[in-house]
Order: C-alpha cells, then structure tokens, then sequence
C-alpha cells in the first residue's frame, strides 16, 4: 500500500507555512516534506511535526541564492565552502526534525560550460556529502528534473544519474525518482521503475503536463501505485505538485485509492 507525503511546499497554501502541518494531518497525510526548511527555526518546525503526529521524510540542502535562480550548487565550481555550509546547515536539521534524507540540487550549466569538468566536482561533492551524512545515519538524493521547468538543470535523466550514483560508490547515495520529470524527460515509467526501483530513496508524483493532481493528465497512476507495490517499494511518495483549484478539494485520488486498498 503506498504512503503518501504531502510536499507542504507546494500543497496547502492556503495557510501560512506553520500551519500546513496541521492542515496536512487533518487532511489524512502521516508524513510531510517540503523544499528548504531554513527560514524557521527547527524547534519550531519540530513541534508541528510532534504535535501533529508527523514524520518529515524529506527536504533539500538549501539552493544557493534561489531568488536569483539559483538550484544548487553541487556542480558550480567556487562554491565548494558554501556547498560544505549548507551540508552542515542541513545535516543539523535533519537530526533535529528525526528526516532521514536530504536532496542535494545539482544546480545549473550554463550554455557556454563545459560539462565534464562540473560533473566531476558535481561527484567530489557529492562523495563529501555522503561521507559527512553516512556518520548520522542520513541519505542524500540525487534528483534527474526536466529542463522545461528548471532550464539549464545539470541533470537530467535516471540513466545519468544512475551512472553518477554508482561512480560515487556510496551505499547511502540514492536517486529520488519523481515520475512527473521522467516523463516529461523521456517517458517508458514503467520499465525505469522495474529497472532503476532498487536503488531509488524517495519518489514524488504530479500530473503531467500541468504538475497538478495526479489524477489528471497523462500518467496513469493507479498502474503505477500497483506496481511499486508489486516490485516491494516501502518508502514514501511524495505529492509534490500545485492543486489545481484547493488542496483539499483535490484529493479525492487518494480517498479514492485508499478506500480501494
């Protein structure tokens, strides 16, 4: 039976973001994760989480300056401290709101760029990242995103991500699937998951094109749900899309699935 993880940073906008976490619950969801976590303390973050009876599954390193365009900087060569900071950043909230994984943004290639020698810093770092959070228990997530909403992203397919999570050689390294950017990148889900579930941390969901409801588009998430089911899949799937009118109002494919399972 699939687990479902509300992203709070994209559902329950109707509230302020502290108060997502009870909005989350009330709606059903026992899990939550979101984008960065870092303009509230994590003491308070913390007692939603408790109060509410929620786990965190997820949440990113932070971007880099994300106002300006920035997302990550795992690949960008002069921002090795600043990378190492937010690991530490991150590390320390992840032990403080119990979250077991962390995504880490590759970040941006430029048009003019040269890719192989960002790649290699991109696996430098990310052999620090898993040598520093192996030591709390933590995984970190790689994640292949689709240049139509993040132009220019360093990564872009499960093929290559697989093959950097392997040159990294690091058991705690694994590839956060979301089905909405594979197939928009290159489609064939189903045999992706058959091939690449074993060494997937995390998977998300939104309908495709529109990244709204997972019931609406071109994706048929029933078949899929059924299938990380039959392959085993025990971790959670995050929601990580826009609701098209009210987050509440749109989850009846979860009631529905749920009452069906």
């Amino acid at each position: 039976m699939p687990k479902f993880a509300a992203n709070l940073s994209m559902m329950f906008n109707e509230v302020p973001f502290l108060e997502r976490f009870a909005a989350a619950a009330e709606a059903g969801f026992e899990a939550v994760e979101f984008l960065f976590p870092y303009e509230f303390p994590a003491q308070d973050i913390a007692a939603r989480l408790q109060a509410h009876g929620l786990k965190n599954v997820l949440f990113n390193l932070a971007p880099g300056d994300w106002s300006q365009g920035e997302r990550g900087m795992a690949s960008l060569p002069g921002r090795e401290a600043e990378f190492r900071a937010s690991l530490g950043q991150a590390i320390a909230y992840a032990k403080a709101l119990g979250t077991p994984r962390l995504h880490v943004m590759a970040g941006l290639l430029p048009p003019d760029a040269q890719r192989e020698p960002r790649r290699r810093l991109y696996i430098d770092n990310l052999r620090h990242a898993a040598a520093e959070t192996a030591r709390h228990g933590l995984e970190i997530m790689i994640e292949p995103i689709n240049t139509r909403d993040i132009p220019g992203y360093f990564l872009n397919t499960q093929a290559e991500a697989h093959a950097i999570r392997e040159e990294v050689g690091a058991p705690n390294l694994k590839v956060q699937m979301d089905f909405y950017h594979a197939q928009i990148v290159e489609g064939d889900i189903a045999t992706k998951v058959r091939q690449y579930l074993p060494h997937v941390g995390h998977v998300q969901i939104a309908g495709v094109p529109g990244r709204h409801e997972p019931d609406t588009g071109e994706l048929n998430y029933p078949y899929l749900f059924r299938l990380l089911d039959e392959l085993g899949y025990e971790g959670w799937i995050g929601c990580e899309y826009r609701p098209a009118r009210g987050t509440v109002e749109g989850l009846g494919w979860m009631r529905e699935f749920v009452a069906k399972h």
